[in-house]
């Protein structure tokens, strides 16, 4: 009984799929035509405003992307040669200063109240040994 309405139903899709080829068919035709203005779309007021509508987003999408080229990305060099400049004054800055192990150790810096659970305990996650330097020996 229940194989009967399955084969019943699925003999119904298949001739109502036969049915409707030559429909989908021309369907497909027109929509893939190569004329600019199909010869049966009526001149009325909606199509003339999405046409206008269509062409304000054309323009729209013009002016977006000579900004994005012709503006963003010359600022974009201008602020990457910027934060450029002000890294290595900054380095040159580090190069003047006496080094680490010379520096002064205030009581208030490198806190350690217990060990870190990584690494030997005594370096911070954001530990950098170019600029951080902590002597346990050393206390003022």
């Amino acid at each position: 009984m229940f194989s009967q309405r399955i084969i019943g139903r699925f003999s119904q899709r298949a001739s109502q799929q036969m049915r409707s080829a030559p429909v989908r068919s021309t369907v497909q035709r027109r929509a893939n035509s190569t004329e600019a203005k199909p010869s049966w779309a009526a001149d009325n007021e909606f199509n003339r405003e999405r046409a206008a509508v269509k062409h304000h987003a054309a323009s729209t999408s013009d002016l977006w992307r000579k900004l994005s080229i012709y503006a963003i990305v010359p600022c974009l060099i201008g602020g990457g040669l910027n934060a450029y400049n002000l890294w290595t004054e900054h380095w040159e800055h580090w190069s003047h200063m006496p080094p680490l192990e010379e520096r002064t150790e205030y009581p208030y810096q490198n806190i350690r109240s217990k060990n870190f659970p990584w690494g030997d305990g005594d370096k911070t996650i954001f530990w950098n040994s170019d600029v951080n330097y902590h002597n346990k020996d050393k206390a003022t």
